[in-house]
């Protein structure tokens, strides 16, 4: 009986002393150093993000079909009409190619009027208004 007492009387302020340990063992903060090159590219990414607008100007399809024939076709665009940008875009199943950015409709009916002499199934994509 003498031995137990003396057990718990050693064994309480141990426990005590190990639990303080680990009650103070997550106070540390952590600094983390990151490159100043990414951040320049986050900013220089979001910009290009933000200048990204598919859906609220009219566009023209020229083509749709595969990747690498999608590839092929804006290639073949942009020698045509350098002036005019164009983008692939993802609508499954297939790729599809968008060309220039007109705010109204009859800019992009101009505009079409010029391409479908090269391209014949050239058709106006108008924006998705909510």
């Amino acid at each position: 009986m003498k031995t137990l007492k003396k057990i718990t009387l050693f064994s309480f302020p141990l426990v005590a002393l190990l639990s303080s340990q680990n009650i103070f063992s997550q106070t540390k903060k952590s600094n983390i150093e990151q490159d100043e090159k990414i951040e320049k590219l986050v900013v220089e990414k979001r910009k290009n993000n933000s200048a990204i607008t598919i859906n609220d100007k009219f566009k023209i399809q020229i083509f749709f079909g595969n990747i690498e024939d999608s590839k092929k076709a804006l290639l073949a665009f942009k020698k045509d009409f350098s002036q005019t940008d164009g983008t692939i875009i993802f609508s499954n199943p297939s790729y599809k190619v968008w060309v220039g950015s007109f705010k109204s409709k009859i800019e992009a009916e101009k505009a079409l009027l010029t391409i479908k002499k090269k391209y014949t199934t050239a058709v106006i994509i108008e924006p998705n208004k909510k």
